[in-house]
């Protein structure tokens, strides 16, 4: 992550994981761009942008291109998100720029991947995209319109690997796959780790994936409303009756 946005560049990484194995999974996988966000809370309505990844990653996992943010929110930032992600509000308002600057660059970040036609990956991606959605409408700039295709790892992993037991975190997903993640909570790491594990998840079960990027969009929206009403019955039967969620993917 650096301190001030820089321009798409190459990087030269390449990875000798089990992300090699994706090039002989579906096509859809083969170049991805990757997006994830760094905030000041979990609650989309009122949380605010504090750094911000997009980039694109080649076949192997190198990245290709990158642009990275970081933010003055306008408001502090709790510590708790900033013990996450290791930005404090003197930081940001040191480094960051507005998010009337880095809102609209962030969206036209993501708008060039889809115009080249690449998937975008994005780890929880209801999260992201709703925050990125209010964040737009907050400084006056039209959001993503049906931003497609998404391509979620928390959704496809539920998906291939319905009953494995632990938490299904980017973290302990990368380590389920074999993926480094070696700066968790830095939005440029996470975005990366993310797409390398779509990756390794793509060659993993290439069988079952074996779609198009545009049918492969639909088939998740199937999934994460199934396993919403999964999460739904078992948290009405074991915690709380009245408890309810939204299925809804990638916006909510």
């Amino acid at each position: 992550m650096t301190d001030q946005g820089v321009e798409l560049e190459l990087e030269g990484v390449t990875v000798e994981t089990v992300i090699s194995a994706a090039a002989a999974a579906a096509g859809w996988s083969q170049a991805l761009g990757v997006f994830d966000l760094e905030t000041t809370g979990v609650d989309t309505a009122t949380a605010r942008i504090v750094t911000a990844h997009v980039g694109v990653i080649d076949e192997n996992g190198a990245v290709v291109e990158r642009k990275d943010w970081i933010v003055d929110p306008g408001i502090a930032i709790p510590d708790g998100a900033a013990r996450v992600h290791g930005i404090t509000t003197e930081r940001a308002r040191r480094f960051g720029r507005s998010p009337f600057e880095v809102v609209p660059e962030i969206l036209a970040a993501i708008r060039s991947v889809f115009e080249r036609g690449f998937p975008l990956v994005i780890y929880n991606a209801p999260y992201d995209l709703t925050l990125l959605a209010a964040e737009a409408a907050r400084v006056g700039v039209p959001a993503l319109e049906l931003p497609a295709p998404i391509v979620d790892p928390l959704v496809l992993d539920k998906a291939v690997d319905r009953y494995r037991k632990g938490k299904r975190t980017l973290e302990a997903a990368a380590a389920a796959y074999g993926v480094p993640l070696l700066d968790a909570h830095d939005a440029g790491a996470d975005a990366i780790a993310a797409g390398r594990l779509a990756q390794a998840i793509a060659g993993r079960y290439a069988d079952d994936l074996d779609l198009s990027a545009a049918e492969l969009h639909e088939q998740q929206v199937a999934w994460c409303r199934e396993q919403t009403a999964r999460f739904e019955e078992y948290m009405q039967r074991t915690h709380d009756p009245a408890f309810t969620a939204s299925g809804a993917w990638p916006c909510r």
